[in-house]
């Protein structure tokens, strides 16, 4: 069989091209290099040049919007916000394969990046035993990430297309036939890959953001869970068993290889570039950023940009470097607050944003004689309501049936509490009276026509950019850590059965139990990258950091308040799981149950830990997938996500669990005969429903 990407060319190849320098991140620094044709590749130096090259791929997803709309829009964790999304979100019509409304083209980036990636590491399995010394300490590893990035690109092409071209060999010219694998034919492909890098890659290596053996076995455990899951069950009943003992037998070797951190906020501590908390333990691949800008190309880091609340629009805040620059196109929704104990699991206070300083004394409100009356005694008509240094903005993360606030008339973020407005701005989930809602509105924080306010994931900000207007991260980001490999084996053993639930739960527990609050751990301490500004010189003296008056990062979160106030306390907290019914009979994952029809033991297993991959991951690029693969993905979405609600979908299942194949390449490749394809050619290789 012939399989060839029309697009795949010397040009596209040469494009990833960069030099290879000296050590630690270095090796990434991406110094043109000027060659005429591939003859380079048949080099010791270009082919590690190349291996090299290729590691620019694993950028991809957070390089710009794609990383958003196709891995964590029209999911139940998020819903679009101030930038909408109906393609992604709703499934509106525009989702199709010429997408190119609501944030750019997305699907086609995706499917041509993939494949460049697939190109390069093609010409490193092929030239590696031909043109490089089989005695050089590298050998091994220069093939070894030939095959890793292969088996890694075509499993990110199958949990978005299903079944695509598998093209294993280098392209010598442009060639436009080829015919769409099976789901089954590439599966097979991408664990055969990743099983040679397993066996080829180092269990360590010298340069940190290389991939090693411990990358490979990740994704193997990954590979093989996501075979065995409902999206498949038309094929994949012979493979379940042994795919399960797989994601066992590599998790584990993983997560003895990346211990876990000790306290979840350590993966989060981002202080500068290139320092100590992007090395941590759990860590098991990372995307290669930094502050050196000949690295940076096209895009860079932009993932920052998509999770933040709008608060520049706020009196009393202008937009900084560590308070991040505002694109807001994801929003937390409702279940993604509730799916939290919170006040017992920690890592929903070191995920979200809820408190900002204010950093413009100038711009900051005043009492007014309509509402100084209102404020706390001695209020004065005509002062500041806060200044420079000060709280300016809170967000109360409270539960329905809480009587303490009520909103002031004709004020957006004006806020009674106990029949006192609050100085802040203030946004509150649920008022005086308000009954509960997965989705609808309530409070005043987040929907429709506010959807620029929200409880802001905090995983990704980066208080060590450049500039206040600069797009470009500087953070590595984690596409892969242990904690993930403790849960792919937990629901491996919930997949055995409830022989294999005592397992899960000792697997489950190894995250809930550094999950509670530790022993004299000030419960509202905030932390975050947006704590670099602190330490990046563009933040001093630039007009870009923060002002006399203050920063935006605030150091601190609303937990007391947002927990009824509740006494302050250092005592420790734990959510240790002690038997299967923990699981049935939780408070917190309950509702969630009932909202989703979870009656089974076994459907509130999974139920579960699809809710645990949440509180662990929330936000970090799984979970389109993972929903799509456990086929959850249309009651999760319809449930939980107000974008189901607007009008505007045409959601079905019998499409949207895949993305459609991009247009731009089916108008570019031929049939057999080298024709061009006819529209029912087309529509025969295009994905049902698109």
């Amino acid at each position: 069989m012939k399989t060839i990407y029309h697009n795949i060319s010397v040009a596209l190849v040469l494009g990833g091209l960069v030099g290879m320098t000296s050590c630690g991140k270095d090796f990434l620094k991406e110094d043109q290099i000027t060659i005429p044709d591939t003859e380079h590749f048949k080099t010791q130096q270009g082919i590690d040049d190349l291996a090299t090259g290729t590691y620019a791929k694993l950028k991809f997803k957070f390089n710009y919007t794609w990383g958003m709309a196709l891995f964590n829009l029209g999911v139940d964790e998020f819903t679009d916000a101030n930038n909408p999304s109906p393609s992604f979100n709703s499934y509106s019509t525009d989702l199709n394969a010429s997408e190119t409304t609501y944030g750019g083209n997305n699907i086609a980036p995706f499917w041509d990046n993939m494949y460049s990636g697939i190109e390069s590491a093609n010409t490193l399995i092929q030239n590696v035993p031909l043109y490089y010394d089989q005695s050089s300490v590298n050998y091994n590893t220069r093939l070894g990430e030939g095959h890793f990035m292969r088996g890694y690109f075509y499993l990110q092409l199958i949990a978005q297309f299903g079944g695509v071209p598998l093209k294993l060999t280098p392209s010598t010219g442009v060639e436009t036939y080829f015919t769409r694998a099976t789901e089954e034919e590439v599966f097979a492909q991408v664990i055969a890959d990743l099983e040679k890098a397993y066996d080829l890659l180092p269990p360590t290596v010298s340069e940190f953001g290389r991939v090693t053996k411990w990358a490979a076995a990740h994704y193997l455990a990954k590979a093989h869970l996501t075979r065995a899951s409902e999206l498949y069950s038309s094929w994949n009943t012979n493979y379940i068993s042994g795919d399960l003992d797989s994601v066992i037998r590599y998790g584990t070797e993983v997560v003895n290889a990346h211990p876990l951190v000790d306290d979840f906020i350590k993966l989060w501590d981002y202080q500068v570039a290139n320092g100590a908390n992007e090395k941590v333990s759990e860590v098991v691949l990372s995307a290669q950023f930094s502050d050196d800008q000949a690295t940076w190309g096209r895009y860079g880091n932009q993932i920052h940009l998509y999770y933040p609340s709008v608060y520049q629009d706020l009196a009393g805040t202008s937009r900084d470097i560590s308070g991040g620059r505002e694109f807001s196109y994801a929003r937390a929704t409702n279940y993604t607050m509730d799916v939290f104990d919170r006040v017992n699991d920690s890592r929903f206070w070191k995920s979200f944003i809820t408190m900002y300083g204010c950093n413009n004394t100038n711009g900051a409100p005043v009492w007014t004689e309509t509402n100084a009356p209102l404020g706390p005694v001695g209020t004065v008509a005509g002062t500041k309501r806060f200044r420079g240094g000060e709280l300016a903005i809170k967000y109360i993360v409270n539960n329905a049936g809480d009587s303490r606030y009520t909103k002031v008339p004709n004020d957006n973020t004006g806020v009674l509490k106990d029949g006192v407005m609050q100085n802040t701005h203030t946004f509150v989930r649920y008022f005086n009276g308000e009954a509960q809602a997965w989705v609808g509105q309530h409070g005043n924080n987040g929907y429709f026509g506010v959807q620029s306010r929200s409880v802001a994931l905090s995983k990704f900000r980066d208080g060590y950019r450049v500039s206040i207007a600069s797009q470009f991260g500087t953070r590595d980001a984690i596409m892969a850590r242990s904690a993930e490999d403790v849960l792919m084996v937990a629901e491996a053993y919930i997949r055995k059965g409830e022989a294999g639930y005592p397992d899960a739960i000792l697997w489950i527990n190894k995250l809930r139990e550094r999950a509670g609050y530790k022993s004299g751990e000030d419960r509202s301490k905030h932390v975050d990258g947006g704590q670099a500004y602190k330490n990046n010189s563009y933040a001093v003296g630039k007009g870009g950091g923060y002002s006399a008056d203050g920063a935006v990062y605030w150091e601190r979160n609303s937990y007391y308040e947002s927990n009824n106030d509740m006494e302050q306390t250092t005592a420790p907290t734990s959510i240790i799981l002690t038997s299967v019914n923990d699981i049935y009979n939780s408070p917190v994952d309950k509702p969630i149950y009932e909202k989703l029809g979870a009656t089974t033991n076994a459907q509130k297993m999974m139920c579960f830990l699809l809710n645990e991959r949440t509180r662990e991951l929330c936000g970090e690029l799984h979970r389109w997938e993972d929903l799509a693969r456990t086929r959850t993905l249309e009651a999760r979405w319809k449930a939980f996500n107000d974008g189901y609600t607007r009008g505007n979908t045409v959601f079905s299942a019998n499409t949207h669990y895949y993305r459609p194949i991009p247009q731009s390449f089916l108008d570019a490749i031929t049939n057999q005969s080298g024709s061009t394809l006819s529209p029912s050619e087309k529509q025969a290789m295009q994905n049902p429903g698109y």
